[in-house]
Protein backbone atom coordinates (compact mmCIF):
# COMPACT_ATOMS: atom_id res chain seq x y z
CA UNK A 1 0.00 0.00 0.00
CA UNK A 2 1.78 2.83 -1.09
CA UNK A 3 2.40 6.31 1.19
CA UNK A 4 -0.27 8.27 -0.42
CA UNK A 5 -3.12 6.15 0.42
CA UNK A 6 -1.80 6.22 4.02
CA UNK A 7 -1.90 9.50 3.95
CA UNK A 8 -5.18 9.79 2.85
CA UNK A 9 -6.57 7.28 5.02
CA UNK A 10 -5.36 9.09 8.17
CA UNK A 11 -6.61 12.38 6.71
CA UNK A 12 -10.05 11.05 6.19
CA UNK A 13 -9.88 9.54 9.57
CA UNK A 14 -8.85 12.92 10.79
CA UNK A 15 -11.73 14.98 9.16
CA UNK A 16 -14.40 11.94 10.58
CA UNK A 17 -12.86 12.45 14.22
CA UNK A 18 -12.78 16.06 14.22
CA UNK A 19 -16.36 16.11 12.84
CA UNK A 20 -17.51 13.42 15.53
CA UNK A 21 -15.75 15.74 18.66
CA UNK A 22 -17.39 19.09 17.56
CA UNK A 23 -20.83 17.72 17.00
CA UNK A 24 -20.77 15.64 19.93
CA UNK A 25 -20.08 19.12 22.12
CA UNK A 26 -22.81 20.21 20.46
CA UNK A 27 -25.22 17.20 20.92
CA UNK A 28 -24.34 17.60 24.78
CA UNK A 29 -25.61 21.47 24.46
CA UNK A 30 -28.81 20.63 22.37
CA UNK A 31 -29.84 17.87 24.55
CA UNK A 32 -29.36 20.10 27.53
CA UNK A 33 -31.32 22.80 25.26
CA UNK A 34 -34.28 20.77 24.33
CA UNK A 35 -34.50 18.50 27.71
CA UNK A 36 -34.33 15.34 25.62
CA UNK A 37 -32.40 12.41 27.13
CA UNK A 38 -32.79 10.81 23.40
CA UNK A 39 -30.30 13.40 22.30
CA UNK A 40 -28.13 13.53 25.27
CA UNK A 41 -27.96 9.16 24.66
CA UNK A 42 -26.79 9.86 21.12
CA UNK A 43 -23.93 12.34 22.51
CA UNK A 44 -22.71 9.81 24.75
CA UNK A 45 -22.90 7.66 21.58
CA UNK A 46 -20.74 9.83 19.21
CA UNK A 47 -18.55 10.77 22.62
CA UNK A 48 -17.66 7.11 22.80
CA UNK A 49 -16.93 7.34 18.89
CA UNK A 50 -15.11 10.61 19.02
CA UNK A 51 -12.60 8.93 22.37
CA UNK A 52 -12.44 5.74 20.37
CA UNK A 53 -11.49 7.49 17.13
CA UNK A 54 -9.12 10.06 19.27
CA UNK A 55 -7.15 7.51 21.28
CA UNK A 56 -6.83 5.03 18.15
CA UNK A 57 -5.32 8.05 15.95
CA UNK A 58 -3.13 8.77 19.00
CA UNK A 59 -2.07 5.09 20.27
CA UNK A 60 -1.76 3.64 16.40
CA UNK A 61 0.90 6.35 16.20
CA UNK A 62 2.73 4.72 19.50
CA UNK A 63 1.98 1.13 18.44
CA UNK A 64 4.23 1.51 15.27
CA UNK A 65 7.15 1.81 17.54
CA UNK A 66 9.41 -0.95 17.41
CA UNK A 67 10.76 -3.50 19.93
CA UNK A 68 12.80 -2.42 22.98
CA UNK A 69 14.31 -2.75 26.38
CA UNK A 70 10.79 -2.73 27.82
CA UNK A 71 8.24 -3.92 25.37
CA UNK A 72 10.58 -6.63 23.56
CA UNK A 73 7.24 -7.61 20.64
CA UNK A 74 7.03 -3.61 20.30
CA UNK A 75 4.31 -1.29 20.85
CA UNK A 76 1.54 -3.63 19.09
CA UNK A 77 -0.57 -3.83 22.06
CA UNK A 78 -0.75 -0.35 22.62
CA UNK A 79 -3.52 0.31 20.11
CA UNK A 80 -5.84 -1.92 22.12
CA UNK A 81 -5.78 0.53 24.83
CA UNK A 82 -8.14 2.81 23.01
CA UNK A 83 -10.73 -0.04 22.61
CA UNK A 84 -10.62 -1.19 26.59
CA UNK A 85 -10.83 2.95 27.94
CA UNK A 86 -13.64 3.92 25.48
CA UNK A 87 -15.76 0.84 26.70
CA UNK A 88 -14.90 1.91 30.34
CA UNK A 89 -16.64 5.48 29.41
CA UNK A 90 -19.52 4.26 27.53
CA UNK A 91 -20.05 1.89 30.38
CA UNK A 92 -20.00 4.38 32.87
CA UNK A 93 -22.00 6.88 30.96
CA UNK A 94 -25.03 4.17 29.66
CA UNK A 95 -25.68 3.94 33.65
CA UNK A 96 -25.94 7.60 34.28
CA UNK A 97 -28.28 8.03 30.90
CA UNK A 98 -30.20 4.89 32.79
CA UNK A 99 -30.67 6.48 35.83
CA UNK A 100 -31.51 9.59 34.08
CA UNK A 101 -34.17 8.03 31.46
CA UNK A 102 -36.17 5.08 33.09
CA UNK A 103 -37.64 7.75 35.75
CA UNK A 104 -38.95 9.75 33.05
CA UNK A 105 -40.75 6.79 31.35
CA UNK A 106 -43.15 6.71 34.59
CA UNK A 107 -43.19 10.52 35.22
CA UNK A 108 -42.38 12.07 31.31
CA UNK A 109 -41.08 15.80 31.11
CA UNK A 110 -41.91 17.81 28.27
CA UNK A 111 -39.12 18.67 25.57
CA UNK A 112 -38.46 21.17 22.99
CA UNK A 113 -39.58 19.13 19.92
CA UNK A 114 -38.79 21.86 17.12
CA UNK A 115 -35.06 21.87 18.81
CA UNK A 116 -34.89 18.54 18.65
CA UNK A 117 -35.72 18.43 14.85
CA UNK A 118 -33.38 20.82 14.27
CA UNK A 119 -30.57 18.75 15.90
CA UNK A 120 -31.49 15.25 14.43
CA UNK A 121 -31.97 17.50 10.63
CA UNK A 122 -28.35 18.61 11.68
CA UNK A 123 -27.16 15.05 12.88
CA UNK A 124 -28.23 13.33 10.18
CA UNK A 125 -25.96 15.54 7.81
CA UNK A 126 -23.05 15.96 9.14
CA UNK A 127 -22.95 12.36 9.56
CA UNK A 128 -24.24 11.31 6.59
CA UNK A 129 -20.98 13.57 5.10
CA UNK A 130 -18.65 11.64 7.49
CA UNK A 131 -19.83 8.48 5.86
CA UNK A 132 -19.58 9.78 2.39
CA UNK A 133 -16.05 11.03 3.14
CA UNK A 134 -15.15 7.42 4.35
CA UNK A 135 -17.03 5.29 1.43
CA UNK A 136 -14.89 3.44 -0.48
CA UNK A 137 -11.76 3.40 1.66
CA UNK A 138 -9.36 0.57 1.74
CA UNK A 139 -7.85 0.47 5.05
CA UNK A 140 -9.54 -1.68 8.30
CA UNK A 141 -9.70 1.31 9.75
CA UNK A 142 -11.86 3.59 7.30
CA UNK A 143 -14.08 1.09 6.80
CA UNK A 144 -14.92 0.38 10.73
CA UNK A 145 -14.98 4.49 11.27
CA UNK A 146 -17.64 4.56 8.14
CA UNK A 147 -19.74 1.69 9.63
CA UNK A 148 -19.37 3.44 13.33
CA UNK A 149 -20.79 7.19 11.82
CA UNK A 150 -23.44 5.08 9.39
CA UNK A 151 -25.01 3.61 12.84
CA UNK A 152 -24.89 7.00 14.20
CA UNK A 153 -26.90 8.51 11.05
CA UNK A 154 -29.26 6.04 11.54
CA UNK A 155 -29.81 6.90 15.11
CA UNK A 156 -29.93 10.13 14.20
CA UNK A 157 -32.88 9.35 11.89
CA UNK A 158 -34.76 7.57 14.69
CA UNK A 159 -34.26 10.74 16.94
CA UNK A 160 -36.00 12.71 13.78
CA UNK A 161 -38.82 10.24 13.43
CA UNK A 162 -39.84 10.52 16.95
CA UNK A 163 -39.40 14.29 16.86
CA UNK A 164 -41.72 14.47 14.11
CA UNK A 165 -44.08 11.98 15.70
CA UNK A 166 -44.23 14.60 18.46
CA UNK A 167 -44.74 17.69 16.76
CA UNK A 168 -48.20 16.19 15.87
CA UNK A 169 -48.98 14.22 19.22
CA UNK A 170 -48.31 15.07 22.44
CA UNK A 171 -46.16 11.94 23.51
CA UNK A 172 -43.40 13.21 25.49
CA UNK A 173 -42.78 9.33 27.00
CA UNK A 174 -41.21 8.64 23.53
CA UNK A 175 -38.25 10.88 24.62
CA UNK A 176 -37.09 8.83 27.36
CA UNK A 177 -38.17 5.10 25.40
CA UNK A 178 -35.87 5.83 22.53
CA UNK A 179 -33.07 7.09 24.64
CA UNK A 180 -33.55 3.48 26.66
CA UNK A 181 -33.52 2.00 23.29
CA UNK A 182 -30.44 3.57 21.62
CA UNK A 183 -28.39 3.40 25.29
CA UNK A 184 -29.43 -0.66 25.50
CA UNK A 185 -27.68 -0.80 21.80
CA UNK A 186 -25.17 1.08 22.48
CA UNK A 187 -24.31 -1.62 25.84
CA UNK A 188 -24.89 -4.56 23.98
CA UNK A 189 -22.32 -3.61 21.37
CA UNK A 190 -19.62 -2.39 24.44
CA UNK A 191 -19.90 -6.06 26.15
CA UNK A 192 -19.53 -7.82 22.47
CA UNK A 193 -16.02 -5.00 21.82
CA UNK A 194 -14.89 -5.56 25.23
CA UNK A 195 -15.25 -9.52 25.24
CA UNK A 196 -12.75 -9.41 22.16
CA UNK A 197 -10.55 -6.74 23.78
CA UNK A 198 -10.20 -8.48 26.63
CA UNK A 199 -9.86 -12.19 24.56
CA UNK A 200 -6.77 -10.19 22.87
CA UNK A 201 -5.27 -9.42 26.14
CA UNK A 202 -5.49 -13.00 27.55
CA UNK A 203 -3.82 -14.14 24.81
CA UNK A 204 -6.71 -16.25 23.62
CA UNK A 205 -6.33 -18.24 20.26
CA UNK A 206 -7.14 -16.37 17.43
CA UNK A 207 -10.92 -17.48 16.29
CA UNK A 208 -10.21 -16.92 13.15
CA UNK A 209 -7.22 -19.68 12.80
CA UNK A 210 -8.12 -23.06 12.86
CA UNK A 211 -4.46 -24.86 14.33
CA UNK A 212 -5.72 -28.49 13.42
CA UNK A 213 -6.05 -27.05 9.83
CA UNK A 214 -2.74 -25.64 9.83
CA UNK A 215 -0.89 -28.40 11.29
CA UNK A 216 -2.78 -31.31 8.57
CA UNK A 217 -1.52 -28.32 6.12
CA UNK A 218 2.24 -28.17 7.00
CA UNK A 219 2.87 -32.05 7.90
CA UNK A 220 1.05 -32.94 4.24
CA UNK A 221 3.05 -30.51 2.20
CA UNK A 222 6.36 -30.57 4.13
CA UNK A 223 8.56 -32.90 5.43
CA UNK A 224 7.01 -32.87 8.77
CA UNK A 225 6.89 -35.67 10.80
CA UNK A 226 4.91 -33.85 13.73
CA UNK A 227 4.03 -30.47 15.32
CA UNK A 228 3.37 -30.05 18.93
CA UNK A 229 3.42 -27.31 21.93
CA UNK A 230 1.40 -24.98 19.76
CA UNK A 231 1.59 -21.46 21.61
CA UNK A 232 -0.48 -19.04 19.15
CA UNK A 233 -1.85 -15.60 20.30
CA UNK A 234 -2.56 -12.07 18.61
CA UNK A 235 -0.80 -8.64 19.69
CA UNK A 236 -3.95 -6.18 18.70
CA UNK A 237 -6.28 -8.79 16.93
CA UNK A 238 -4.42 -8.13 13.41
CA UNK A 239 -1.01 -9.14 14.33
CA UNK A 240 -0.72 -12.59 14.81
CA UNK A 241 2.19 -14.70 16.91
CA UNK A 242 3.23 -18.50 16.91
CA UNK A 243 5.69 -20.48 18.65
CA UNK A 244 5.58 -24.45 18.07
CA UNK A 245 7.98 -27.55 17.90
CA UNK A 246 8.40 -29.15 14.60
CA UNK A 247 9.94 -32.69 14.36
CA UNK A 248 11.85 -33.65 12.01
CA UNK A 249 13.92 -36.83 10.70
CA UNK A 250 17.52 -37.32 12.55
CA UNK A 251 19.29 -37.71 9.01
CA UNK A 252 17.60 -34.14 7.47
CA UNK A 253 21.00 -31.66 6.73
CA UNK A 254 21.20 -28.38 8.04
CA UNK A 255 20.56 -26.85 4.62
CA UNK A 256 17.34 -28.71 4.03
CA UNK A 257 16.30 -27.63 8.05
CA UNK A 258 17.17 -23.63 6.96
CA UNK A 259 15.07 -24.39 3.87
CA UNK A 260 11.97 -25.96 5.63
CA UNK A 261 11.67 -23.20 8.16
CA UNK A 262 11.29 -20.74 5.34
CA UNK A 263 8.72 -22.55 3.63
CA UNK A 264 7.04 -23.11 7.14
CA UNK A 265 6.81 -19.12 7.40
CA UNK A 266 5.49 -18.68 4.34
CA UNK A 267 2.96 -20.93 4.63
CA UNK A 268 1.77 -19.45 8.12
CA UNK A 269 2.20 -15.64 6.78
CA UNK A 270 -0.83 -16.78 4.19
CA UNK A 271 -3.36 -17.67 7.11
CA UNK A 272 -2.00 -14.30 8.67
CA UNK A 273 0.78 -15.45 11.34
CA UNK A 274 3.14 -13.00 10.84
CA UNK A 275 5.78 -13.69 13.71
CA UNK A 276 6.56 -17.31 13.74
CA UNK A 277 9.42 -19.31 16.65
CA UNK A 278 9.90 -22.57 15.56
CA UNK A 279 12.04 -24.96 17.34
CA UNK A 280 13.66 -27.67 15.33
CA UNK A 281 13.31 -31.35 17.34
CA UNK A 282 15.04 -34.73 15.53
CA UNK A 283 12.58 -37.81 15.66
CA UNK A 284 14.83 -39.37 18.52
CA UNK A 285 15.44 -36.67 20.73
CA UNK A 286 13.86 -35.93 23.74
CA UNK A 287 11.09 -33.17 24.13
CA UNK A 288 12.72 -31.46 27.71
CA UNK A 289 9.06 -29.29 27.94
CA UNK A 290 6.83 -31.13 30.50
CA UNK A 291 3.30 -30.84 28.48
CA UNK A 292 4.48 -31.90 25.21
Amino acid sequence: MSHHHHHHAASNIKVAFFLNFFFTLLEIVGGLWTNSVAILSDALHDFGDSVALGLSWYLANVSQKKRDDKFSYGYKRFSLLGALISSIILLLGSTIILLEAIPRIIHPESVYVEGMVLLAILGVAVNGIAVLRLRGGKTQNERVVMLHLLEDALGWIAVLVVAVVMLFVDLPVLDPILSVAITLYILWNVFKNLRETVNVFLQAIPSSINTEQLETILTEKLPIRSIHDWHLWTMDGEYNVLSFHVVVADNMESEKIVGLKKQIRQILKQHNIQHTTIEIEFENELCELCNC
